[in-house]
């Protein structure tokens, strides 16, 4: 028989016979153990056997979470995503995953215990204060443990994926904060002597993403003809930084600049080659535009708390280094601009991401639409 019920001690276990190993010539045998009853293991014998006709059938193995994401899924995912990708998907593993599920055998997680996890980092999950983590990084938690999952579904670790449908993306999106131009214009004013001031005016008039900006090289500007090829960023990882693509397949891209961020943007090399002469040979050349006195990269959290410090000091409405980039998309489409040519200067991966981003924060463009269908509709009556 394939499959049979036998008494251990207090409880009862299925021993499934797997045919002959190819490779030793012995026969191959599997315990399923812990059932409480006889008819509890009757039960899962005929289940077992099922599984055995169907293809279905998953060996029963004692690895338990924790050792399934760090010693097999986290190293066979390091070469296939992003270096940014990978360290946040490790991140979640060891600082949310790990300390609350890893313990539990990975063939006995249920969707139950997935949602528990997710409400208790909703509540709790901080982990140097109190309170619980944004729903938001919660759902980016369940992402990476969904695919993790789903990755053990396809190497028949397990038999169906207990992460999938336990979050849904939540709906309510933070609130967007942007500048005003008279605001906008305040802030450039008050960068104006800033050693970076040439970046701040770029991150505002293209929309470019911090790390596009702090990976931008010389031979990436065009000033004659007024252009800016973004064809890399730069990202933390690994407790430090480095170079990778950018963030969407369209972020490779062409981006027009004005006649005023141009000029920026020659000061600004002229000040550099004078930095370069005065230090000499300690100066690490990487053709960056925006470095460090002696050329080595800006840390992007650096250049976050230096606009930060800016902003308290122009006594501006608080906004994120990031809300630069909503601000210019913003202002942009509130001028006129066809949103598909907003599109292509920020490197959304489609017209949809950019429309459903900004459409609601231009009340204007309601207004125009309303206009034209009416204008359309009793001009045919």
């Amino acid at each position: 028989m394939r499959g049979t019920v036998i008494r251990r001690g207090s409880t009862w276990a299925v021993v499934v016979d797997l045919g002959t190993d190819p490779d030793t010539g012995t026969r191959r045998r599997k315990w399923h153990s812990g059932y409480r009853t006889k008819r509890d293991a009757e039960r899962a014998r005929v289940e077992i056997l099922r599984r055995l006709d169907t293809g279905s059938y998953i060996e029963p193995t004692t690895v338990t979470v924790a050792e399934y994401l760090a010693a097999e899924w986290l190293p066979a995912i390091r070469g296939q995503i992003r270096a940014s990708t990978f360290d946040a998907c490790e991140l979640h593993v060891r600082r949310y995953i790990a300390p609350r599920i890893g313990d539990v055998p990975l063939q006995k997680l249920t969707r139950g215990r997935v949602k528990a996890l997710y409400a208790e980092l909703a509540e709790a999950g901080r982990e140097r204060r109190t309170g619980g983590l944004s729903p938001k990084t919660v759902h980016n938690v369940h992402l990476t443990l969904r695919k993790a999952l789903a990755d053990a579904v396809a190497d028949d670790l397990i038999p169906r994926n207990p992460a999938e449908r336990a979050h849904k993306l939540p709906t309510d999106r933070p609130e967007m904060r942007t500048w005003s131009p008279e605001q906008l214009k305040c802030f450039l004013d008050h960068v104006a002597e800033d050693w970076l001031a040439a970046c701040w005016r770029l991150a505002a008039t293209t929309g470019m993403r911090r790390g596009e900006l702090l990976a931008l090289r010389w031979e990436e500007v065009a000033l004659d003809a007024g252009r800016v090829t973004v064809v890399r960023q730069l990202v933390k990882a690994d407790g430090g930084v480095r170079y990778g693509r950018p963030k969407t397949s369209r972020g490779r891209r062409m981006v027009a600049i004005d006649a005023a961020t141009v000029a920026a943007l020659r000061t600004h090399r002229r000040k550099q080659l004078e930095i370069k002469v005065a230090v000499g040979r300690g100066f690490k050349d990487e053709g960056l535009i925006f470095c460090m006195p002696d050329g080595s990269p800006i840390d992007p959290d650096g250049l976050t708390q230096r606009f930060e410090r800016h902003v308290r000091q122009a006594g501006l409405p608080r906004i994120r280094l990031h809300d630069l980039r909503h601000t210019h998309a913003t202002l942009a489409l509130a001028a006129g601009v066809h949103p598909k040519v907003v599109q292509e200067r920020l490197g959304h991966s489609s017209i949809v991401v950019t429309l459903d981003t900004y459409s609601h924060a231009i009340p204007a463009l309601q207004e125009d639409a309303a206009a034209r269908l009416a204008a359309l509709v009793d001009g045919g009556a």
